[in-house]
């Protein structure tokens, strides 16, 4: 088995600062891709919105680390001179672009979890819909015809993976408890999947969504005050952490699926962290094998009957 099947292509995660978007960087890299990472929180810029301490110069040590190749730049992705100034760095650097992965989001910052669109911030869920989606459409845009010419002139099929939060299934109703503007992020995702995989049909490059189940970010781990060596505390105050699963998990699987010749089957899919484990035999850091939407749509199947957490990690 070749140790690093993406060698030679390079590689775009937009959204790369921390959580999967920084996992899913290393993954690549650690494939052997040539990573571009970008992100806004920087040690040089200081903190985006979002105010977390991590940066996009940590994503870069991380990939190091890893005794990996790539670079980490600072980009607002809702600035369409700045996304289109780094594809033609990418381009006069390396002369092509294999993998797109569009993680940009940020939104929670103004998420208001339990207040209906008349009494939401109106000016926080608009926000929530330029970060969520209009990012994801200015990348794509400018970084789809590298991709195309890329795919044209190697041969090699070209992977946009766009991240979301939620099966196709899980999705298709309302999302209660989350907001309506965050709904309507994750739907949207979802949506410019399934529009690019009609336009793409013809066309060397693939769409496909993915999803990580209840993922392990830095955030999530500092909400329930503790690590990623000691998550498991966590589980005595909420049991359903029990299936929670790391940032690395989901980036495994997106590492293996562009390095697979046939991805193309997984075109207009929304794919889960599980499937991709499944598909290509691939566990989370500690062995096992989370399975979050598989579980969440039998608790919806089972109504009020207990659902057995141990079946699903």
């Amino acid at each position: 088995m070749n140790a690093a099947p993406l060698t030679g292509r390079v590689a775009l995660v937009a959204g790369a600062t921390r959580g999967a978007g920084r996992a899913i960087a290393v993954e690549l890299a650690r494939a052997g891709a040539f990573v571009y990472a970008t992100g806004r929180s920087s040690r040089a810029a200081g903190r985006s919105e979002i105010d977390r301490p991590e940066t996009i110069e940590g994503t870069a040590e991380a990939i190091r680390s890893a005794d990996a190749a790539g670079c980490a730049l600072v980009v607002d992705h809702e600035d369409p001179d700045a996304v289109q100034a780094l594809v033609t760095e990418i381009e006069q650097e390396h002369g092509r672009l294999d993998v797109l992965v569009n993680d940009i989001f940020g939104g929670d910052h103004y998420a208001q979890w339990d207040r209906p669109l008349w009494e939401h911030d109106l000016a926080g869920g608009l926000r929530m819909l330029r970060m969520g989606v209009d990012t994801h459409l200015i990348t794509s845009h400018h970084a789809l015809p590298l991709m195309l010419r890329t795919a044209g002139e190697t041969g090699v099929r070209g992977l946009l993976v766009e991240m979301t939060d939620g099966t196709a299934q899980f999705n298709s109703t309302f999302r209660e408890g989350v907001g309506l503007y965050y709904d309507l992020v994750k739907a949207n995702v979802g949506r410019i999947v399934i529009g690019l995989t009609y336009e793409l049909r013809e066309e060397p490059v693939t769409a496909i969504g993915v999803t990580p189940g209840w993922l392990r970010s830095e955030a999530m781990l500092e909400g329930f005050g503790v690590s990623e060596e000691t998550w498991h505390r966590a589980v005595a105050k909420e049991p359903g952490f029990a299936i929670s699963e790391s940032p690395t998990y989901v980036a495994r699987g997106v590492a293996a699926a562009a390095a697979d010749p046939g991805f193309a089957r997984w075109a207009g899919e929304i794919v889960t962290a599980r499937q991709l484990a499944d598909a290509y035999d691939l566990t989370d850091t500690d062995g096992s094998r989370p399975d979050c939407w598989g579980y969440m749509a039998r608790c919806v199947a089972a109504g009020d009957e207990p659902v057995p957490l141990e079946d699903y990690r």
